[in-house]
């Protein structure tokens, strides 16, 4: 459950490292960019989990949430 939590709370805060969406949070990134992502394979690691979440809460959308946490 604590692993749980810290993971929502790094994604929240987890700015995209690289590429045309550098320096903009995980959750702020364009549905478009995250799908793309989804239909060619997320990174590998951390990165890719997160942003594997983030399309799920987008599909849902409930990305409201990660920004919830982070303010």
């Amino acid at each position: 459950m604590l692993q749980d939590k810290q993971f929502l709370i790094d994604t929240a805060k987890m700015k995209m490292p690289y590429g045309k969406y550098k320096g903009v949070y995980l959750s702020d990134v364009p549905e478009a960019y995250i799908v793309w992502y989804k239909n060619h394979g997320f990174p590998k690691g951390k990165l890719g989990k997160m942003m594997g979440f983030v399309y799920e809460l987008k599909l849902n959308g409930l990305e409201d949430i990660l920004r919830k946490v982070r303010a």
